[in-house]
């Protein structure tokens, strides 16, 4: 099993793909999302396709702010979930972060997501909460 990020060149299918994934969470909170409103929020990120086998089977979208790397998503299809793919995008997000010289890695979940556990397995605390989302951060420099 060979898992590689690169560039991703296709952002309507990414942003597609978002969509779809996460169209339970859209529906339940914020009806009003489509393609082209995650395309819009989305283009102007670091895009990077997740690969397994040569194979696109997800997206992870980074954004460098001050000394801080956001990861704004991470999405990977449902029947490649739970095969350890999350823990290397982490894996790969840190070392991007840690290339930029960002000090933190930081994220924000809903929190029904199942993903909640994957981060903090990962390490990664909660720093503060609404009433849908954990915003979620990890040290990187310990």
């Amino acid at each position: 099993m060979t898992i590689a990020f690169i560039p991703c060149t296709e952002l309507q299918r990414a942003a597609e793909f978002t969509f779809d994934n996460m169209r339970v969470y859209y529906a339940q909170y914020a009806p009003e999302w489509d393609v082209e409103k995650v395309l819009s929020a989305t283009s102007k990120l670091i895009n990077l396709d997740i690969l397994l086998d040569e194979k696109v089977v997800g997206v992870m979208r980074l954004e460098y702010e001050d000394d801080n790397c956001v990861l704004r998503d991470l999405q990977i299809i449902p029947n490649e979930q739970n095969k350890g793919i999350g823990v290397t995008a982490l894996q790969e997000a840190k070392k991007l972060a840690l290339s930029a010289n960002k000090n933190t890695l930081s994220l924000r979940v809903f929190k029904i997501s199942p993903a909640v556990a994957l981060y903090q397995r990962d390490g990664f605390v909660i720093k503060s909460e609404d009433d849908r989302f954990f915003n979620m951060v990890k040290d990187l420099k310990q």
